[in-house]
């Protein structure tokens, strides 16, 4: 990522002044100002060092405008590059860390022709070989939104199933219900039938009981025989209603359905989340492995 930071003259600093750098000497390894670059460019050390725009410095990358032609432990000119350890290194580098590899080279060596060499073209490839790689970011955007689409229908199918069971349920309760509201109707009309007839004929032996004896008294033998035969009448009826029949407890009991007991009993859970794993379309290339 190109820097952002504003870059002052190297030479003017010096001097305590803040000068915008126009220039980076890759070999001096230091800003310099439009004047102090005059100076640079016509002097024999220096006129024939390469250099290049502050703008252009900003726009290498961090980790390389920290790489230096100094060796970071001895301040020295870096002479040899170590292959073993890939990096650079001054001859007293060499002496104190290097000396067990035998892959030291002359740092000029290595750098010949290092912009025009196979390497960088296949590094170039490398690297859009990555970016085009990178079009995975789109195919992952794409697969979150699926799966979110996949779990707001998989909520969907959930609440669906859960109101079916409920509808289905309360459909079931509701008949039954039903069926206990019309035989519990019919059973208290039966029963209440019963109870009026039993009060009415209760209230007539009421009444022939007190009669009884009037018509003893005082009634012909015509009427008595005639009444006796009403009065045998009424108490058969009465004992018509006090058979076993009308008098057998009726109860009423509720059966639940064994199915739905087994359901309390035997379903565990609502259903099963499972993560089903296809190929996938994407396909990436391959870099070089070393």
């Amino acid at each position: 990522m190109a820097s952002s930071v504003k870059h002052f003259c190297t030479i003017c600093e010096y001097d305590g002044i803040s000068n915008t750098a126009v220039i980076w000497c890759t070999e001096c390894e230091v800003f310099f100002c439009g004047d102090c670059e005059k100076t640079h460019s016509k002097s024999g050390l220096s006129k024939h060092h390469k250099t290049m725009s502050a703008d252009n410095y900003k726009k290498l990358p961090t980790f390389m405008q920290q790489i230096s032609s100094q060796c970071r432990d001895h301040n020295t000119m870096i002479e040899f590059y170590c292959s073993f350890h890939a990096c650079p290194c001054y001859v007293e580098c060499v002496t104190d860390k290097h000396k067990k590899y035998q892959d030291i080279k002359p740092l000029s060596d290595t750098l010949q022709q290092v912009k025009s060499s196979a390497s960088v073209q296949l590094f170039e490839k490398d690297l859009k070989n990555v970016k085009e790689n990178f079009t995975a970011i789109m195919y992952l955007k794409t697969r979150i939104s699926t799966i979110n689409i996949q779990k707001t229908k998989a909520d969907k199918e959930i609440s669906y199933m859960r109101k079916s069971i409920n509808d289905y349920l309360n459909k079931l309760e509701q008949n039954i219900l039903n069926d206990l509201e019309s035989k519990h109707s019919k059973l208290r009309a039966n029963m209440a039938t019963i109870l009026q007839q039993m009060e009415q004929g209760s209230s007539q032996i009421d009444q022939m009981q007190s009669q009884f004896t009037n018509l003893v008294q005082h009634a012909t033998e015509l009427q008595m025989y005639i009444g006796l035969k009403e009065i045998e009448k009424t108490a058969k009826y009465i004992g018509d209603l006090e058979s076993a029949e009308n008098f057998t407890d009726k109860n009423i009991e509720i059966n639940i359905s064994s199915a739905l007991q087994s359901f309390l009993q035997d379903v565990k859970s609502f259903g099963d989340i499972n993560i089903n794993t296809t190929s996938s379309t994407l396909r990436l290339k391959t870099g070089r492995k070393n």
